[in-house]
């Protein structure tokens, strides 16, 4: 194994996936299923579970597309789509979304 890709890969997710959608849903859940041990081991062992197969999806993907793509376009291809779902996001988080515009404006009459 390649330590300094297990350890950079580690540590990318980790701190991809602090304060995540992810990680707020699995606290609502536990908040939800209630304080007892159990509920926190089964919110817990399913965050993990979705995660591990999520992510083996994407290594999965990931492998199966660099045999036509190479690896520095889909970096690429990544970091622009990371962009466009913040930029998206941003958007949405400050009122600006086309829909959200036309709704507010007030009808031509």
């Amino acid at each position: 194994m390649d330590a300094k890709l297990f350890f950079s890969t580690f540590a990318l997710i980790f701190l991809a996936e602090l304060g995540d959608k992810t990680q707020l849903a699995a606290l609502a859940q536990t908040a939800a299923g209630g304080a007892s041990a159990h509920a926190k081991l089964t919110v817990f062992l399913a965050a993990a579970g979705a995660l591990v197969l999520s992510t083996a999806i994407a290594v999965l993907f990931g492998s199966a597309i660099t045999a036509v793509v190479k690896p520095h376009h889909i970096k690429i291809a990544a970091g622009v789509l990371f962009l466009v779902f913040g930029v998206l996001i941003l958007r949405d988080a400050l009122g600006t979304a086309p829909a959200e515009e036309a709704a507010a404006s007030p009808a031509a009459g």
